[in-house]
Order: structure tokens, then C-alpha cells, then sequence
């Protein structure tokens, strides 16, 4: 089969969703279209129901212009940059990427939930598509962040060794996810009063490392967390969920580290009795010398701030109107305060709602007096009182960073 590029890998799944009649064609020309007949591109759309998922010609599906993403192997972290001008929610084209191996190319015809273990009265239950999309929706605005966003500070500011993918802040998003709460699908499978965790699992490839199968991507979440506020999402931003963000299905877990998130949901265990995986034993635990021997899991989000500024920016003299956005998982900021000089700081003006699940935007007016290099700093408070700290807790695999940065930026004379 004739070998397709990024673009044609995209268009290829655009076709497939429409095939199974969940998606407009906004993206995908005619030209396109015939491009992809030709390559037998629609064949292999077709072939992610009956021989399993098909796979992208890359790990990532969708376009990622340099201008928008840095790309660190599987994953695709957002150029804060490319927020400027982008209004409250972030665009579908720039919503960072993390994959543990390689984004699925599934079709929702085919797609199957199902949902088993000692947690329910009965037995396995199973959902369509279809079935989903017939059951009340619900709408809701949130952040999805990566937990080890903000991981090379711990080095860059903080002089510390970790492991993972070296983010800076742009493994986060806002969207507007629209689709079934967990709470109803687990009521309409039968969830018994003894059920505590479940245990939703991805329809990606097994993660190998070091020559270790782990399997599938999956994570515990407690029951009363699962009833609470997580979505069964099958939209993002008013689309059908894109390829790279979880098409067909995936869960939304408001306020915690992104690996609850699970993308391309196939199965949900409920279990009566407390359940675990490699994804909150071996990973995805705070581990060090300020911590227990065995970790503490990693759940909430902590509070970040970031400017809508290239690393390292250059500066023309005169005023400026800085901007950036602030978010917490402990609940809807309250307060943004701005330094330019390390010394003094000064309250930033809201320019969005403060959303519990979101992000509120900022601005703060600007006209240093010199030319010369500076940094910038902007730290939040949350509707809990929590500030960002000058120093964020040290952990071995660098999660939750949130102390404030220090950005560099650079004006020029005028």
C-alpha cells in the first residue's frame, strides 16, 4: 500500500468518522478525497473495525507545524505562543498530544464498551456508539493536563535530576468536551453499592519498556471520583473527537493528572475490591526523600501560570500587554499577580470567567524602562488559598511542578 504522509494520515481519518456518520468534512477537499481513494486510503480506514485498529503513518496523526508543537518523540507539547488570539478554549490543531506508543486509527461503527467485574450485579455489559450517543449528554469546559508538565524546571530552576519527557508548560488544554457522564453509563450497567474502583483501559498498543510488556494504558479511579464529574467524551470543542485526542471515546477526568483521561476507551472493570496497574504503581506516584517508601498517587492537578510568549522572546521597546493563563485542579483561580523584576509584584487583570474546571486569562500592562534582558514571572492563587510556591516539592519522576517560572525575554533599543 502506497505509504501516506501526516496530511493524508489525517484526511484518512476524517473519512472514516464520516463513513460512520459522526463527522462534517470541513477539513478534507475534494482533491483530498480523491487522493486518498487512490492510496487506498479508505480501505484502510475501513479495516480498523474488522482487523483491529489501523495504524497512522507516524505516532501522531495530525499535523504538527513547528510553529505550533515542540515534538518530543510520541508526543506534541503546545508553543504557548500559539494561544495568543486563540480566545478561552484551545483549538483542536494545537491541543498538546500524549501518547504512551502510537495513536489508533479506530472506527466508530465497530467500537465496543464494555464494562465487567465483581463491581456489578450482573454481568458484562456492553455499549455501542450508537448507544452512547442516545443517552443524555452533558457539556462541560475543562483542562486536561499531562502530570509531569512543567518537568524540565525541576532542572532548568531547580538544579534537580528527573526522569520522563522534558516539558516545559505546554502539555495542557482547555475544551469543550461534550458526552455521557460515567455516573449514567455505570447505573445503566448494573453498579453494585460494594463496587470502589474501576479501571477504564485504552484500545492503543500494549506499552513496552525495557523489554516489559505492560499492556494496555489503564489506571484505577475510586468510584466516588468516577460519580462525580468524569465524562464519557465523544466531542471536543463542538467535532467529534479527533484521532490523536481519543476518537471514538475517551474519559474526562476534570482536575486530575491527564492519565486518568484515558483516550480510545475499549474497557471499564468495576471491581469490589481495590484494583491496580503498572499506570498508579510503577508510574504516576510522587517518589523521594520527602515521601513514604511506596509514594503518594498522583490525582489533582496543582496551580500553574504561563505567558502567551515564545521561550526566550525578543521584545521591541515601548509598552507591552503581557498575557497568559492560570489554572488550578483545586478549583477556580482567584488571584494572578505579575513580576518583571523579581522583586515587586503587581495583580494581573482578569480578562476571562474563572472557571472551576478551566483556566482564567490575563493581562498586565508593560513598558520597561531599558533595553536588556529580563524575566518574567506570574504567579497564581486558587479559590482554596493555595499560591504558587518560589519551589515546587522535588519528586524523582518530576509531577506537578508548580512552582513559578522564570521566563526569559529580551528587549531590544529603541
Amino acid at each position: 500500500m502506497t505509504a501516506l504522509n501526516e496530511e493524508t494520515a489525517y484526511d484518512r481519518v476524517r473519512v472514516a468518522q464520516w463513513q460512520a456518520g459522526q463527522a462534517r468534512m470541513p477539513g478534507l477537499s475534494r482533491r483530498g478525497l480523491l487522493r486518498l481513494t487512490a492510496a487506498g486510503g479508505l480501505a484502510l480506514a475501513a479495516a480498523g473495525t474488522a482487523a483491529g485498529p489501523a495504524m497512522a503513518a507516524g505516532p501522531i496523526v495530525k499535523p504538527l507545524p513547528p510553529e505550533l508543537f515542540d515534538v518530543h518523540g510520541s508526543n506534541a507539547e503546545t508553543r504557548w505562543e500559539a494561544m495568543s488570539g486563540q480566545g478561552y478554549l484551545t483549538p483542536v490543531d494545537r491541543f498538546f498530544v500524549r501518547d504512551h506508543t502510537s495513536t489508533p486509527v479506530l472506527d466508530a461503527a465497530g467500537w465496543r464498551l464494555k464494562l465487567f467485574g465483581s463491581g456489578l450485579r450482573g454481568g458484562p455489559v456492553e455499549f455501542t456508539y450508537r448507544d452512547l450517543r442516545a443517552l443524555p449528554s452533558e457539556t462541560l469546559t475543562a483542562f486536561i493536563e499531562c502530570a509531569g508538565n512543567g518537568r524540565s524546571f525541576f532542572t532548568s530552576q531547580q538544579g534537580q535530576t528527573v526522569s520522563g519527557t522534558a516539558w516545559k508548560l505546554g502539555a495542557v488544554g482547555v475544551a469543550r468536551w461534550r458526552g455521557v457522564r460515567l455516573a449514567t453509563v455505570l447505573a445503566r450497567a448494573g453498579l453494585s453499592r460494594h463496587a470502589v474502583d474501576v479501571l477504564p483501559e485504552g484500545l492503543d498498543a500494549d506499552y513496552v519498556t525495557g523489554g516489559v510488556n505492560l499492556g494496555k494504558v489503564r489506571r484505577p479511579l475510586p468510584v466516588a471520583k468516577a460519580l462525580e464529574d468524569v465524562l464519557l467524551a465523544y466531542e471536543m470543542n463542538g467535532q467529534p473527537l479527533p484521532p490523536d485526542h481519543g476518537f471514538p471515546v475517551r474519559l474526562v477526568v476534570p482536575s486530575w493528572a491527564g492519565i486518568a483521561s484515558i483516550k480510545w476507551l475499549g474497557r471499564i472493570e468495576v471491581s469490589a475490591t481495590p484494583l491496580v496497574s503498572p499506570w498508579n504503581t510503577q508510574y504516576y506516584r510522587l517518589l523521594g526523600p520527602d515521601y513514604p517508601a511506596e509514594g503518594t498517587l498522583v490525582t489533582e492537578q496543582v496551580v500553574k501560570s504561563a505567558f502567551e510568549l515564545p521561550w526566550g522572546a525578543t521584545l521591541t521597546a515601548g509598552r507591552h500587554v503581557l498575557r497568559g493563563r492560570s489554572w488550578s485542579g483545586h478549583g477556580r483561580i482567584r488571584r494572578v499577580e505579575v513580576s518583571t523584576d523579581g522583586v515587586t509584584w503587581q495583580p494581573a487583570k482578569p480578562i476571562s470567567p474563572a472557571l472551576d474546571r478551566g483556566w482564567l486569562r490575563w493581562e498586565f500592562p508593560w513598558r520597561p524602562r531599558e533595553a536588556g534582558e529580563y524575566t518574567l514571572r506570574a504567579r497564581a492563587t486558587d479559590i482554596t488559598g493555595v499560591r504558587q510556591p518560589d519551589v515546587a516539592p522535588y519528586n524523582t519522576q518530576g509531577y506537578l511542578f508548580g512552582a513559578v517560572v522564570r521566563h526569559p525575554v529580551t528587549v531590544g533599543a529603541a
